[in-house]
């Protein structure tokens, strides 16, 4: 069969490219390896993470918060079975979603595993065995990426496992070891300790949430430490040993001293590697640099011609947003427009309780690169909005060129945190400082307001409420 556009993984980045591409005309077919669409954001990622982060907070708070508000209930019990199905329900809603839009948009799906014969053609081997192959003007690799596993960590899908394994546990586990307190980490223990797990944390940095604003991983482990959880920073696994019912994490603190930590289960988040496993990608000479498909920055285009990647699969943050920004990206620029993205304002958000978001550059990086900055910061227990829901935790840090005023960084830790970076990103975009942020009526009593407060304190410290 013959395509303008192949596209090779149906995740976010994957499957909006195919759509992007049917729109602008071009004949399209998406080629997935598993029997559903969407990638691991909508079946081992962002959407069945969040349908458990949302039943487990639910959960947390009918068991502490509730009386506050004069609910009184039973102490509620926590039906991990049930929590799991209605995870499921979510994650097949949305591969009928997707399956809809493939309709819709006339994209052909072919199942099964793609690789490259040569640059125009493509094998696709099905789960049976058979095979089938398809021709096409253009390529756009979008294969995604898969959890990191060292050896010796021995990883065994049963005690020790990844977030893939953590998003259908059978039981709550009595102590869960998390090795990595970043964003995935963070997010999966934050579920298992709402429902009372004992967690540990092991990272080997010196904080949690480490790539971002130091103050958004300061604060988080204020949160999380309400939970009961432990944490062991600077800290470098060694080995994980599962031996039957308990696993054991050996580990090495900043001063050399061992440290040994036993639980029930380990979830191993030490980060994600480009997936390229199967491509062939030899067969057409496509160039990738330890691991990751390498490509023009200005195109997204691989070193053939033709051939365009997108997502996970190449360098930067590994976003299911990013991947969508990529993907209309490449399939414009496939068709003769002229189409940006600026990578600098493509927000991250950690999906914990307080939620955490954060756009632009952090105050470390500013530091590093000797540019003169002014911050202001608005904490949530001082807004009335956050004291009337009972979410005071957290706060907003507004930083601006000092010279200038322009805004360079936003970062949020404290309730809707997620939804309030978008004001920040749309003001970013339009180079606006923080005196137009400060000068914008935002309504009251509303969680918004920390920004304004934020960047009043940014502008000669003039918050009104702190």
């Amino acid at each position: 069969m013959q395509y303008d556009v192949v596209v090779i993984g149906s995740g976010p980045g994957g499957y909006v490219a195919a759509i992007r591409s049917a729109q602008l005309g071009k004949k399209v077919a998406i080629i997935e390896k598993y029997s559903v669409l969407g990638g691991t954001c909508l079946n081992v990622g962002c959407i069945p993470s969040k349908a458990l982060l949302d039943s487990s907070e639910h959960f947390y708070n009918a068991a502490h918060h509730f009386a506050d508000h004069g609910i009184e209930i039973p102490a509620p019990v926590a039906n991990l079975g049930k929590m799991i199905g209605r995870k499921n329900g979510v994650v097949e809603k949305m591969n009928a979603g997707i399956n809809f839009l493939m309709k819709k948009n006339k994209i052909t799906v072919h199942n099964g595993l793609g690789s490259f014969v040569d640059k125009n053609t493509i094998k696709v081997t099905k789960t049976d065995g058979s095979e089938e192959t398809i021709t096409t003007q253009q390529v756009i690799i979008a294969t995604g990426s898969k959890p990191t596993i060292l050896p010796f960590m021995n990883y065994d899908k049963k005690r020790i496992i990844t977030s893939t394994e953590a998003l259908s546990l059978t039981e709550i586990p009595k102590h869960l070891i998390v090795i990595g307190a970043g964003v995935i980490g963070a997010e999966l223990g934050s579920v298992y300790a709402r429902l009372g797990a004992k967690v540990s944390f092991v990272e080997f940095a010196d904080s949690m949430i480490p790539t971002m604003d130091k103050t958004m991983g300061k604060e988080l482990q204020k949160s999380v430490k309400k939970l009961g959880a432990d944490f062991f920073f600077n800290t470098k696994v060694t080995k994980i040993e599962n031996s039957g019912e308990e696993v054991t994490v050996t580990a090495e603190a900043a001063d050399g001293k061992p440290v040994e930590i036993k639980g029930d289960y380990c979830l191993v988040c030490i980060g994600r590697r480009a997936y390229t496993d199967g491509l062939n990608l030899e067969a057409v000479g496509v160039a990738t640099d330890r691991g990751k498909v390498v490509v023009d920055e200005h195109t997204l285009e691989t070193n053939v011609k033709g051939i365009y990647a997108i997502g996970d699969v190449v360098r930067g943050a590994m976003l299911a947003h990013k991947a969508e920004e990529e993907g209309v990206f490449v399939a414009e620029v496939m068709a003769g427009q002229k189409p940006h993205i600026n990578y600098n304002l493509i927000p991250g958000v950690v999906y914990t309780w307080p939620e955490v978001a954060s756009v632009g550059a952090t105050e470390e990086e500013l530091k590093a690169k000797g540019v003169a900055y002014k911050a202001g910061s608005f904490p949530f227990k001082a807004l009335g909005r956050a004291t009337a829901s009972g979410d005071t935790d957290g706060l907003v840090k507004v930083l601006a060129d000092t010279a200038t005023d322009e805004i360079l960084g936003v970062h949020i830790i404290g309730a809707r945190a997620a939804d309030m970076i978008a004001e920040a990103v749309t003001a970013m975009e339009f180079r606006a400082s923080a005196e137009d942020i400060a000068r914008i009526s935002h309504a009251h009593p509303t969680y918004m307001e920390a920004l304004k407060e934020a960047a009043l304190a940014a502008t000669a410290n003039r918050a009104i409420h702190s």
